[in-house]
Formats: C-alpha cells, structure tokens, sequence
C-alpha cells in the first residue's frame, strides 16, 4: 500500500526552497527546528530520495529536491482547495478573513476593494489591521492573517505575490516654503542634505525614497521629524514644518484644494502595490477574490 507523505513535511520542503535554510523554512511555517530536521528526514525515507543538502551557508535542494518541490506546489494547492471547500460546507456562515495592508493602501483604496469583495460574499467576517509594510509583512510570515497588501519597489522575499496597483511618491511643500516658488527639479543631493518630514522607518514610502536616494547619492533621507502616519506628516507639511515625500494618494485631495504643493524632484518615484500571501502559490476563497478585485480596481 502506498505511503503518503506528510502535509507539513512537503510545506516544509517548499518553505526550505522559498527561504533557503531548514531553520528559516521552519520559521515560516511556525515548526520547530527539531520538529522541522525529523520531518524532512521522515520525508526524505518515505519518498526514498534525497532532497536537501545542507551547508554553513544554508540549505541546498538536491536536484532530486527541485523536481520534488515543483510537484508539491500542486500537491499544496490542492490540500487547500480541499481544506477551504470543507471549511465552507461545515460553516453556516462564510467565515473570516483576515486582511493586513499598509496605511496608504489601508486609507485610500482598501475600503473600496472590501465594498466590492462584500458584494460577493455578504456572509465573510472581514478584520483589517493597518500596520506599515514591514509590519505587515511579518503578520503574513507569522501567519496572523490570510493576505497582506504592502508597498515597494520590488517583490518581498519570503512570500508569494502579485502587483494589484501602481503609485508614485511626490515632494510636497506648504505655501510659504521657498521650493514653492522653485522653477526647476530638486536634486537628489538637495533631498539627503534638506531636513525632511518623514513617515517612520519600515513603512513603505520611507523605504522606497531612502531606496532611491541611496542609489543615487549613496545616502539616505535626513529626518527631521518622522511620524507615524501620512496624515500627520501632511497636516505638518501643511502648517510649515518642512517638506516631505508621500504617496500621490494621499495627498491628492490637499494638492486639488492647494494645501500643499508638488515640487517636481530629478527621481523616479514610482512604485509598485502588491498582495502577499504564504502557503500555496495559488489564492482560493474570498482572499484570491479580493486580490482579483484588488487587480481589477481603477482609481
């Protein structure tokens, strides 16, 4: 009789390939480290093969490991479809869903994404924490939520995803600045050597202006006062205390009404919003349909 293997030990396997070590493939899927090391080895018996050579640097996957890996992407795929079709049938109601996105995203186009998501399912439960994007991506990895929405110039590491929307970041000044009056392009020397108005380290728009002012300058950001949210950096912005750097969506209405200024700057500013998730590669139940309503979303 055929053995099967064990669930945890094949989501262990493709943790091991996403992050590159037993340890941290363990970590991501919230195995211990023993647990983890017995595992594999009972998985490496049962499909009698090799899958992991292991190293000071890390975990390697044997080229045995690769093809295995690649099969059980499908395999886990499809405990999931299996695994959230009976949760659906045993449930008198649709459950929970669990939804973790950065502040810009969280402010100015969640809210409409979870309108049109409650249209198809009226009878999911939706919580929503509003955390900056490394703190999002934590919950993700930690597995305290089902999918995440973060900002940044490229993919995260550690996790699946997809780009649902694109952005850009502006330099905004209040009236009485002296670049409101300026005619041409800020540098990018002028930004590192300026005191700015800043949001906090982690979030995702202090990471994608330090991200573009270190490959320019080699430097990063100089912080005149960081703070904990877009609005409030904008209502400083606003009343004089400085420039900043901030999503195009959240300072739109302050630019139509003439709260605040662009200030057009020599970067390219512009970014990518994804949605992350861990687990299988492949969304089912109402977080894939957020994602596609996410995707499918104009603003």
């Amino acid at each position: 009789m055929t053995q099967w293997p064990d669930l945890s030990a094949v989501e262990l396997l493709v943790a091991i390939a996403e992050h590159g070590s037993v340890s941290a493939g363990a970590k991501a899927i919230g195995m211990a480290q023993p647990n983890a090391s017995r595992s594999l080895a009972r998985l490496e018996r049962a499909l009698d093969v090799s899958l992991v050579t292991r190293s000071t640097t890390g975990a390697r996957l044997t080229p045995a490991g690769l093809m295995v890996v690649d099969w059980s992407r499908d395999v886990l795929s499809a405990a999931s479809v299996l695994i959230h079709g009976a949760a659906t049938l045993a449930s008198s109601g649709g459950g929970e869903l669990t939804v973790s996105a950065s502040q810009t995203i969280a402010e100015h186009l969640l809210p409409a994404w979870l309108a049109s998501l409650r249209a198809e399912h009226e009878d999911v439960a939706v919580r929503v924490e509003v955390l900056n994007t490394a703190a999002v991506l934590a919950a993700v990895l930690s597995g305290s939520c089902e999918v995440g929405f973060v900002e940044g110039p490229r993919a995260p590491s550690g996790v699946h995803s997809a780009v649902v929307a694109r952005d850009e970041l502006v330099l905004v000044v209040g009236a009485e600045h002296p670049w409101a009056r300026r005619r041409g392009r800020v540098t990018s020397e002028e930004l590192v050597d300026t005191p700015m108005l800043t949001r906090e380290p982690g979030s995702g728009t202090r990471v994608r202006l330090d991200d573009e002012l270190r490959r320019r300058t080699g430097r990063v950001v100089t912080a005149q006062q960081e703070l904990a949210s877009n609005a409030a950096v904008r209502v400083a912005v606003q009343a004089g205390a400085g420039p900043a750097v901030l999503s195009r969506l959240s300072v739109a209405e302050a630019l139509a009404t003439g709260a605040v200024l662009e200030v057009p700057v020599d970067l390219d500013l512009g970014r990518e919003l994804r949605a992350v998730w861990t687990g299988p590669r492949r969304l089912t139940g109402p977080s894939a349909d957020l994602v596609r309503i996410a995707r499918a979303h104009r603003f």
